[in-house]
């Protein structure tokens, strides 16, 4: 059996030359870069309600060592590392703001091969898979802000798109849709930013014909300021199906607590992540990098 990609990261710099340069050259470039704006939530999944400035293209990379991935309808299992989990989000206007995140590269490293609902195109035996990840379009509507007693109040909407080939065993090939209200406000002489995202996904059932399941969204989370330069940050999100026995759609949750650093012009991420549900993974380790960069005049 493949040695965990966790265990011998040398072994895993041997086999992914060519995409590590790739990364490292992405990261120089953002090095390199203009102004970083100390904002949004990465390495959370929970979406604050704030906008980043107008003009600005804020671009995030970074990677996940997630152990223990469940897949319920390939019937793999294995340690899922997420190579160039990117994000660009673009400043429209004051109160607008449009998405495009993804993954590079997943790889698993296969322990255990279960039954399969699909077919796969995998040897029998096989250590390890790879494939693109599915990348998301979403726009975010800031609808109003926060007052002294209430709280501010946003909407996002968008498409996940279905990029992964799902006889790599790693997605559904499902094209899903989701929408979702966000709610923010912070406290303490805004030292402590708390805000919470509630929504709705429509989910294509991959092994029925004309079906769906409509799944609930949700999320909270705390960013806490404890000096300029760092943040303690934590949350818990994921989804709820009431539909139990539909493969593909079940329920996934977890929960994420780590830290911000701002240092050299950019801001760093480093969480760790712990599944709560039985298709998530059971823990893992995130960390990345986050900048903003000042580059378009918005129309009027």
């Amino acid at each position: 059996m493949q040695q965990n990609l966790l265990e011998n990261p040398s072994a895993f710099l041997r086999l992914n030359t060519k995409l590590l340069l790739k990364f490292s050259l992405v990261l120089a470039f953002l090095i390199y870069s203009s102004s970083l704006t100390y904002g949004q939530q990465r390495p959370l999944l929970t979406e604050d309600v704030d906008i980043i400035e107008p003009g600005s293209i804020r671009t995030q990379i970074g990677v996940e060592l997630l152990q223990k991935q469940k897949f319920s309808v390939s019937g793999l299992e294995g340690d899922l590392s997420r190579i160039g989990v990117i994000g660009f989000t673009f400043g429209l206007s004051p109160n607008v703001q449009f998405e495009v995140e993804g993954t590079l590269q997943n790889y698993l490293s296969i322990d255990r091969m279960g039954p399969s609902k699909i077919p796969l195109q995998l040897a029998p035996g096989a250590l390890s898979t790879n494939d693109v990840g599915d990348f998301t379009l979403a726009t975010k509507i800031k609808i109003r802000n926060e007052t002294e007693r209430l709280p501010a109040i946003g909407f996002r909407f968008g498409v996940q798109l279905p990029n992964t080939n799902q006889a790599k065993g790693l997605g559904l090939n499902t094209t899903n849709f989701f929408a979702s209200v966000l709610v923010g406000k912070k406290f303490f002489d805004k030292r402590l930013n708390v805000f919470g995202n509630l929504g709705l996904a429509i989910l294509p059932a991959p092994l029925e014909i004309f079906s769906q399941n409509d799944v609930t969204t949700y999320g909270v989370a705390g960013i806490y300021k404890v000096n300029p330069r760092l943040n303690l940050v934590g949350e818990v999100s994921g989804r709820f199906s009431s539909r139990k026995a539909q493969l593909g759609t079940e329920d996934i949750s977890e929960a994420r607590f780590g830290v911000q650093l701002m240092a050299a012009g950019l801001r760093f991420d480093l969480a760790g992540t712990k599944g709560l549900t039985k298709f998530s993974p059971r823990s893992g380790i995130i960390f990345g990098l986050t900048k903003d960069i000042k580059s378009f005049t918005p129309a009027q």
